[in-house]
């Protein structure tokens, strides 16, 4: 990843501190990222999200608004007016210098700001919320008992993550009139929303209704677990590698991933460390996410073993197959359940097998199939069973070729 540091000037004619993290080769598209009330561009879920999609053949801009971090400005004369017109001013730069933005992503509540901020960039294809509030105006809850100190004089002062902010009445009086609803139900433009269901600060309920209001094509997506300002490291990670997949199908580029071109979808996953625990797992393969982990205590349990995927792996097709074969003979299957249990034994316990010394994997599988079915339909299904791909994969020769991938080049 190649990080540049950048000025240009805000809606307020302040000079507006900007990192734009690119991928070692050509990108395939430019994402805006627009961080959380009072945070900046170096927060942790900003941070972690651009680098992550850079992994993807994505560059994202991330930038902080007018008076927070390290830009320019008064932060007590702004407002989300002035946030919506700081970030058309971050999205002329890009097309003035590099590409325009194709996707906006917004975290908390700079995720109504690129909800609001969308129709003014034309470039732009696609929009992603993260704990984004409905309106704008659900904000102004964590400004507690001054805000009516606020009301009543004018400004206050405000004390938020453990800094003080000045906020005068105009903020309050400019969230209010926000058309916000409006604007999402003509987006006009692909939308994604994350969100957790255990957010504290920004309750999910303003996922449905962003969810409920959009239009089509619109994806929500649960990030579930986390925290509102995705300080796990596996979160973040989590919902750089959904909106890379997810963003792929409306931007002018390939299916973003990384890996070589033309992979093709099936038959191609990608593993990757997460952070989460000594060996949590990250596994994307085609638009589907999962996680793998080790049981505790050696892991964290984030997700299933690497042996209880494989047992999943042989389950699901064997389940597939036997469906298959049933609805093309027209039998009465109902429904099919498979149960799978891994264990190491020693060889001379194992009668049919050829081998007599050591230890063998064993895999005992149990088939359930309901519905009215007779003893020699039942019969047959058993032995297609054992001729689902991945029950003749395991038991055929396999050949794992292994090679390094070319190191990436340090700056």
């Amino acid at each position: 990843m190649k990080t540049t540091k950048l000025e240009f000037a805000g809606s307020q004619g302040a000079l507006l501190a900007a990192r734009l993290d690119r991928p070692e080769s050509e990108p395939t598209a430019y994402a805006l990222f627009a961080h959380c009330f009072t945070c900046s561009k170096d927060s942790l879920a900003a941070a972690r999200i651009a680098r992550a999609l850079t992994e993807f053949g994505i560059a994202v801009l991330r930038f902080d608004f007018t008076g927070l971090g390290a830009s320019e400005g008064d932060f007590g004369n702004t407002d989300f007016s002035s946030n919506i017109a700081d970030l058309v001013s971050a999205a002329d730069h890009l097309r003035a210098n590099f590409k325009a933005p194709a996707l906006l992503i917004g975290h908390s509540l700079g995720g109504a700001a690129v909800l609001a901020a969308a129709h003014l960039v034309p470039e732009v294809r696609a929009v992603a919320t993260i704990a984004a509030p409905a309106d704008p105006a659900h904000v102004a809850h964590v400004l507690g008992e001054q805000r009516a100190e606020i009301e009543r004089t004018g400004e206050a002062e405000v004390l938020l993550a453990g800094r003080s902010f000045r906020i005068r009445k105009q903020f309050l009086d400019d969230i209010a009139a926000q058309p916000q609803a409006e604007r999402i139900a003509k987006l006009g433009t692909a939308l994604l929303v994350l969100h957790s269901p255990v957010d504290e600060v920004v309750g999910v309920d303003n996922a449905r209704r962003i969810f409920e209001t959009a239009r089509h094509p619109k994806s929500f997506v649960a990030i579930d677990g986390a925290d509102h300002l995705l300080t796990n490291r596996a979160d973040a990670q989590f919902v750089a590698t959904v909106l890379a997949n997810w963003a792929a199908r409306y931007l002018d580029a390939e299916r973003a991933r990384p890996a070589p071109e033309d992979q093709p979808t099936e038959g191609f996953v990608v593993v990757g460390e997460n952070g989460d625990g000594p060996f949590g797992q990250t596994v994307t393969t085609g638009t589907h996410v999962l996680t793998a982990d080790e049981p505790r205590p050696v892991g964290a349990d984030t997700g299933p073993s690497p042996y209880d995927l494989l047992l999943a792996s042989l389950g699901a097709c064997t389940s597939m197959t036997v469906r298959m074969y049933a609805d093309r003979k027209g039998w009465p299957l109902e429904h099919v359940s498979v149960q799978l249990r891994h264990s190491r034994i020693h060889a001379r316990d194992c009668a049919e097998c050829e081998t007599k010394t050591g230890l063998l994997d064993r895999i005992e599988r149990v088939i359930r199939f309901d519905g009215p079915l007779d003893a020699d339909q039942r019969k047959r299904l058993l032995e297609i069973a054992d001729m689902c791909p991945v029950h003749r994969t395991l038991h055929s020769e396999i050949v794992v070729s292994t090679t390094e991938a070319t190191p990436t080049p340090v700056p």
